[in-house]
């Protein structure tokens, strides 16, 4: 076994890892040519293993914002969810998505109320939606779907610093 093959998650561990995560970095095309990044939060979709890809994720982001306004432009992105410290903890996913676009305000606000849900437990639900409700009209919905999926996890190598300095 290689040792990229030693490291790579299962479809399992993906989605687990993905699920427990809550930012990931979008890296869209700018009107130069360069990455632009930005951090957002986003809700797991279609989770199913042994599917493919084995998941989607969903957000959103203002309708002026320079994300939309590359993704218009270019609907390809590539999204990356990381953590750890050291290099024996290095875990992560890095996924190139297609983007859709979703503009019809009630699908985004469907979108912002799972966003809020997950992200502001415990509030009342009748707030958020008045919030997202108020929200909606001035975002646009993000509906990423995997073109290629990399994973990494670095404490299946056990050793502490893995062979990789």
């Amino acid at each position: 076994m290689s040792r990229r093959d030693a490291i790579r998650m299962s479809a399992d561990e993906l989605v687990y890892y993905v699920t427990e995560h809550t930012v990931v970095t979008l890296a869209t095309l700018g009107p130069n040519g360069r990455p632009h990044l930005a951090p957002l939060w986003y809700v797991p979709r279609d989770l199913a293993p042994d599917a493919t890809p084995p998941l989607r994720l969903a957000t959103w982001t203002y309708g002026k914002s320079q994300k939309a306004v590359n993704l218009r432009r270019d609907p390809r992105v590539t999204l990356l969810i990381e953590s750890g410290d050291s290099y024996d903890r290095l875990r992560g996913v890095s996924m190139e998505c297609d983007i859709e676009l979703v503009t019809d305000t009630n699908a985004v606000a469907a979108i912002g109320l799972d966003l809020a849900r997950r992200y502001t437990p415990g509030v009342d639900v009748d707030a958020l939606e008045k919030a997202v409700a108020a929200q909606a009209p001035k975002r646009v919905g993000l509906i990423c779907t995997p073109t290629k999926i990399v994973s990494w996890d670095h404490t299946k190598l056990g050793t502490k610093l893995g062979g990789g300095y």
